[in-house]
Parts: C-alpha cells; sequence; structure tokens
C-alpha cells in the first residue's frame, strides 16, 4: 500500500466505529436510530388576524424574488419550508417585523448553519407582506 492510502484506510475506520454505524446500540445489541431533534422550536402565541390582501401580495412578491431558490412552501431545501417558519412563529406583528428585517438584512442561526442572504432592495413594507405570507403557509 501507498503511505497515503494507510492513514485514509485507518481515518474511515475511526470514523465508522466513533460514529456507531450511524445508529445506536441498546443494551440488547440492537441498532436503533437516534432521536430526531425538533428543529422547529416554536414560539407560544395566537395568530392575530391579517387581511387577505397582504397575504396575497406577500405571495406574489415572494414569486418575483429569489426566495425559491432556498425555500419551498412545504419541504425543507438549503433553508427552511415556509410551513415550518410559520410552525415556529406566531403570526403577530412582532415576529412579521422580525422576518421582515431578516429578509433585509439576511441572517443565520435561527436554523442551524444556512445562511440567508441579504436581499436590500426590498422596501420594508413590501418585505413585512412578504413575512406574512409566509407565516400564513400553515394556517392558509
Amino acid at each position: 500500500m501507498t503511505p497515503f492510502r494507510i492513514p485514509f484506510c485507518f481515518f474511515l475506520f475511526f470514523v465508522t466505529v466513533a460514529s456507531g454505524c450511524g445508529g445506536q446500540r441498546e443494551a440488547d445489541g440492537k441498532i436503533v436510530d437516534a432521536p430526531v431533534k425538533d428543529y422547529i422550536r416554536a414560539i407560544p402565541g395566537e395568530d392575530e388576524d391579517v387581511p387577505e390582501e397582504i397575504i396575497h401580495r406577500g405571495e406574489v412578491l415572494v414569486a418575483y424574488t429569489n426566495c425559491y431558490e432556498c425555500h419551498r412552501r412545504d419541504s425543507r431545501a438549503k433553508g427552511p419550508a415556509f410551513a415550518d417558519i410559520a410552525k415556529r412563529y406566531p403570526r403577530r406583528q412582532v415576529y412579521i417585523d422580525l422576518l421582515a428585517r431578516k429578509i433585509i438584512s439576511g441572517g443565520t442561526g435561527s436554523w442551524g448553519y444556512p445562511v440567508m442572504l441579504p436581499h436590500p432592495q426590498v422596501s420594508f413594507e413590501d418585505a413585512q407582506a412578504m413575512a406574512t405570507y409566509v407565516l400564513s403557509t400553515d394556517k392558509h
């Protein structure tokens, strides 16, 4: 073997043993899946009523931006699904404003490692409409 392959093989062996081969062993030796962490961490609170035209306007604005490059309505992509964002945040003005600022400024850390790029060309009013639509996806 070449000197390069020996360390790489040892590395693969170490990673396989250290990771437990993709599962955890119970006392009887069966391999079970590791528990899945809930990444949504819902914030308690009631939704506020929002006019339907704001939700529709936000949906149109989202469709004309690059949001769907990283987000999907009902499934994770590079970023969280809009439905998961709606499950985390109640549809209240304080969270609409928070998400509007994140749309404009960008952000990281709320959903793990993905980085949301800033969208400085979006006005605060448009970003509020977009955030309102996103927070309405699981209710609309």
